[in-house]
């Protein structure tokens, strides 16, 4: 005669895996449950994760092997918490038809049991389901309490990364430095999130999606803060974006002349705006070798801009950028002056800082004195909530002024200076041997402009 099948299920959440519970130990209970009975075990299903999703891997591929399998109709659990966790998982088991052992509650449960046994069974159902409600609103409550801290409870974003002695977060060396690299590339306004993708994996090697990268740039958590359950938090980690840097990716992101992706290599592209409709000049190549201009407008009758060759607007720049030339004597008197400006300028900003730093101080022992009295009582949640969001929304703006105060650093600006000058001075050199590309080149290196007005002079069919 062979032996009655059962099978086996057990459960150990994320929490109590870190807290050692062994999920061997609660097998090796079941078996031995299952040889005292003379059991044959067909299968076993063990799930080691949380239970509040009704949608657990294997606990869903035991209810199928019992409608599979008829001839097994037992199983053995260690207790109820292990196998209910929510409003379905009673109802699922009860359909099967099946006779439920609980080993630690020396129950057994089946459609024949006495109203008695299922009324202990319900309550013991009922207080499975409370302790998974009330251990989740826990959890909610001390994230909630961390984000009110300033620190941060989930997975970090790109560019951080946890600290293991400290659990706080911290620069990741080099995603940190690809999250400013694409910032400061999309800021210029020369790529679509499409070009800035080809662009990044190019210079890094890391590929990530458009969505994961429009993601970042969007993202207020790399200028200070954060958002949780409709509550806006300021973060104490550490920054590398600034709120200038970051306004600008916004304005890019926002502005209806954003570059299109282009499959071919126009050399002008994404420079000029025109002058009448204000939208952008796009360049077209014909038969291979001829690059023609026009008004993304003109295509839809809206704009009056003529077509331009290449080189006619080649010729018109290398008229244009030989004429700043710069004489050498003229050159150092500019960056003289420029940098005793630029050292003035810098000793406010230290003054600034020192003040703006020293009032983030007072602030932050505000709002801790403040959490102290709501934990001795001494002030209610609801005043404390209400003082968190306006210190909150304070702090902001201080770390946003210290951030632009950062942008603004004179070592590097005269830096830029200097380069401009040097090439002020020898551009009509450049400009004998420079292709169209190479133009383009020092039209951005010489004015740092993103793009420039096109118009065309009344009467003639031609640029100025």
């Amino acid at each position: 005669m062979s032996l009655r099948e059962c099978i086996l299920y057990a459960r150990v959440s994320s929490r109590e895996q870190r807290e050692g519970y062994s999920v061997e130990a609660q097998i090796r209970l079941l078996r031995d449950y299952a040889a005292k009975l003379g059991l044959r075990i067909a299968k076993v299903f063990i799930d080691e994760q949380s239970a509040t999703n009704p949608g657990r891997k294997y606990f869903g591929e035991m209810v199928e092997y019992f409608k599979r399998n008829r001839s097994c109709l037992t199983m053995i659990v260690e207790k109820v918490d292990r196998l209910y966790r929510n409003k379905r998982d009673p109802i699922t088991i009860e359909d099967l038809n099946i006779e439920v052992h609980f080993v630690k509650d020396n129950e057994i449960i089946s459609k024949d049991s006495r109203s008695g046994a299922q009324f202990i069974h319900d309550i013991r159902i009922a207080m499975a389901r409370n302790y998974s409600a009330n251990l989740s609103e826990e959890v909610i409550k001390g994230m909630l309490e961390k984000c009110r801290q300033g620190y941060y409870p989930f997975n970090p974003p790109h560019g951080y990364a946890v600290d293991k002695a400290t659990g706080l977060l911290v620069l990741h060396p080099e995603k940190s430095k690809f999250v400013r690299m694409a910032f400061e590339l999309y800021a210029t306004g020369l790529y679509s999130l499409k070009t800035l993708k080809k662009e990044l994996h190019l210079k890094t090697n890391v590929d990530l999606s458009k969505s994961a990268l429009e993601r970042i740039l969007k993202d207020r958590f790399y200028i200070g803060s954060f958002e949780w359950r409709d509550e806006t938090f300021s973060g104490k980690h550490p920054l590398f974006i600034d709120a200038d840097l970051f306004a600008k990716v916004q304005a890019v992101f926002t502005s209806l002349n954003k570059p299109k992706g282009c499959h071919q290599d126009i050399a002008f592209r994404g420079l000029f705006q025109c002058h009448i409709c204000g939208r952008m000049i796009t360049g077209e190549r014909k038969k291979g070798r001829y690059v023609y201009y026009r008004c993304t407008e003109r295509c839809n009758g809206h704009c009056k801009l003529p077509r331009f060759r290449e080189q006619e607007i080649g010729e018109r720049l290398s008229a244009a950028i030989a004429a700043i030339r710069l004489p050498k004597d003229v050159a150092q008197t500019i960056e003289t002056t420029l940098r005793a400006e630029q050292d003035h300028t810098q000793s406010q900003i230290d003054k600034e800082r020192t003040r703006l730093t020293r009032e983030l101080s007072t602030l932050q022992t505000q709002r801790d004195d403040a959490y102290t009295d709501k934990l001795k009582g001494e002030i209610t949640v609801e005043f404390w909530r209400a003082r968190q969001a306006k210190w909150a929304e304070e702090e902001l703006a201080i770390k946003a002024k210290l951030a632009s105060l950062e942008d603004l650093k004179t070592a590097q600006r005269l830096n830029n200076l200097h380069i401009t000058l040097e090439l002020a001075q020898t551009v009509d050199s450049k400009l004998v041997t420079a292709n169209e590309f190479e133009k383009a080149d020092l039209v951005l290196a010489l004015t740092r402009k993103r793009s420039f007005l096109i118009t065309c002079r009344p009467g003639l069919d031609g640029l100025a």
